[in-house]
């Protein structure tokens, strides 16, 4: 799986898998937003937008949950082989996820009756 190449430096191995644990740690997290906000929140958000918020959590969650496998098989590879790293794609998904659903959330606070 990991193609061969020469053992890296343990540290580096092991700093990798510190920053896989760091993007399941955050899928976590939004997969227990997407929850909290199916879950708790009726009384605040149409059903229609508590429905959007959830899943746009969920699928960042999924997301990142899968991606983070293929972005630590990635650079374990390019350490092995001593090619440059590769860009993190989980960063600006992330980004533009949170992005999305903060916007979303400041639209329902600022349109919602006192």
């Amino acid at each position: 799986m990991l193609r061969g190449g020469t053992e890296p430096d343990p540290r580096f191995t092991l700093a990798n898998e510190r920053t896989f644990l760091a993007w399941i740690r955050t899928s976590l997290a939004l997969l227990a937003g997407g929850i909290a906000v199916e879950a708790f929140t009726a009384d605040l958000f149409v059903p229609e937008v508590r429905k959007a918020l959830a899943l746009l959590l969920l699928v960042l969650a999924l997301v990142l949950g899968s991606g983070a496998f293929f972005r630590w098989l990635r650079v374990e590879r390019a350490m092995r082989s001593g090619t440059p790293l590769p860009l993190p794609v989980l960063a600006p998904i992330l980004a533009i996820g949170g992005g999305i659903t903060a916007a979303v959330l400041l639209v329902v606070v600022v349109l919602r009756p006192a």
